[in-house]
This record gives C-alpha cells, sequence and structure tokens, in this order.
C-alpha cells in the first residue's frame, strides 16, 4: 500500500506530496474542502496546520478532518464532486 509520508504547503489550498513508493506531487485540495468537518480549513492558518499522521498513513488536521491516501496518490475526485447514480 502506498501511502503519504510527507506535506509541504504550497500557495492557496496547494501541497506538494511525498509517498513511500518517492512519487511527489503538487494538489490543489480546495475542491474537497467542502461539508462540515473541512469548511474550517478554508481559513488559510488553520490550513496550514496540515501534517501526515504515520499510522493513518495520510494528511490530517488537527480537527479530525483527513483525506484517503488513495484518493490523493490516484488523484481521484472528492465524493462531493461525484453525481448520484440514475435509477
Amino acid at each position: 500500500m502506498i501511502r503519504v509520508k510527507g506535506v509541504t504547503c504550497l500557495a492557496g489550498y496547494a501541497v506538494r506530496l511525498t509517498f513511500t513508493d518517492g512519487t511527489r506531487r503538487d494538489i490543489d485540495l480546495e475542491p474537497y474542502l467542502r461539508g462540515p468537518i473541512f469548511e474550517p480549513l478554508r481559513d488559510p492558518a488553520r490550513f496550514r496546520e496540515v501534517a501526515v499522521d504515520p499510522e493513518l498513513g495520510t494528511i490530517v488536521w488537527p480537527n479530525g478532518a483527513d483525506i484517503c491516501p488513495d484518493v490523493l496518490y490516484h488523484g481521484r475526485t472528492p465524493a462531493s464532486f461525484e453525481k448520484p447514480a440514475r435509477k
């Protein structure tokens, strides 16, 4: 399993992530900041509190927010952007 091992804040809501396989990606997390747990992170000071949780292997914030490392690694669309399935 590939996990996040490093994070650096860039401009705005972008971060540079380093993964356990050595891959580095710059990701704009603004689209992920939706919903009750993520809205407080729109405050730049709170957003910059991001850290790597070595047990979870992903990025986390002190308010309990985190983003799945597989979503970050594969550049998947945030769930808030997915359209509901048609019946």
